[in-house]
């Protein structure tokens, strides 16, 4: 089995050593965005080339990919999660390797995706598919949608964006200030699958969403799609740092 890998590795230019690397990136962060910075270009550009290797290797281990080659980007899946587009697998008893969001990222998560679909009507995608929008269109967003706003300390919206960023649903090249009502985010594609149809029809109908139990399973799973695009079953089930 090594032998043959080892011949296919070699065949597409790579080495052990590069094909380690990778496959400990993804379990790491457990998502690849070709934008986001040279590593990452570097790191998808050789997932391209030994994807079937790479998939073999995570099959084994009950993790499923999924690969969007128009917007660029990776993303793996706990063993037992759904994934668009595939067949359900039988769901796991547990949580798995699933983390939860904090009520304050379960909030801004629906207005992200909420802000994304009608720049997605309105036609306002750049060639990435990317929006981008304004910390103060955020505020407003959850003001007039869910009730609430975003924390009121420096230091906890510092930590609620970084942990966005992390999650690969935004992109933010500017640290956060007291002033940055006008900064603007730029929010990836990947927010789509993020949040189901029928929660986004909820908050935009109106009807309440109980966030005040966002940090218990249950409640994050009714909020947030239960799937491993979900964010309560997202990339940062690998622990990223």
């Amino acid at each position: 089995m090594h032998h043959e890998l080892d011949r296919q590795l070699d065949q597409a230019g790579i080495t052990r050593n590069e094909y380690s690397e990778l496959l400990i990136r993804l379990l790491d962060y457990g998502v690849l965005c070709r934008d986001e910075s040279q590593t990452e270009q570097l790191l998808y550009d050789r997932y391209v080339r030994i994807a079937d290797q790479v998939e073999d290797y995570l099959a084994l281990i009950g993790v499923r990919v999924q690969h969007d080659s128009r917007f660029n980007f990776v993303r793996l899946f706990p063993p037992g999660a759904a994934v668009p587009g595939l067949d359900d697998d039988e769901r796991p008893f547990n949580n798995g390797m699933r983390v939860k969001l904090s009520q304050a990222e379960v909030a801004t998560v629906l207005i992200l995706r909420s802000l994304y679909d009608r720049a997605l009507r309105e036609g306002q995608l750049d060639e990435q598919g990317c929006v981008f929008v304004s910390i103060e269109n955020i505020v407003i967003a959850l003001r007039n949608l869910l009730k609430r706003t975003l924390p009121e300390k420096l230091t906890e919206r510092r930590h609620l964006f970084g942990r966005l960023k992390q999650l690969r649903l935004i992109q933010l090249n500017q640290e956060l200030s007291e002033e940055s009502a006008d900064l603007w985010i730029r929010i990836r594609p990947m927010i789509i699958s993020y949040v189901s149809d029928e929660v986004l029809a909820a908050i935009l109908s109106g009807t309440e969403l109980v966030l005040d139990e966002a940090d218990d399973e249950a409640a994050a799973d009714e909020l947030i799609a239960t799937n491993p695009n979900s964010a309560a079953d997202g990339p940062g089930v690998f622990d990223q740092e």
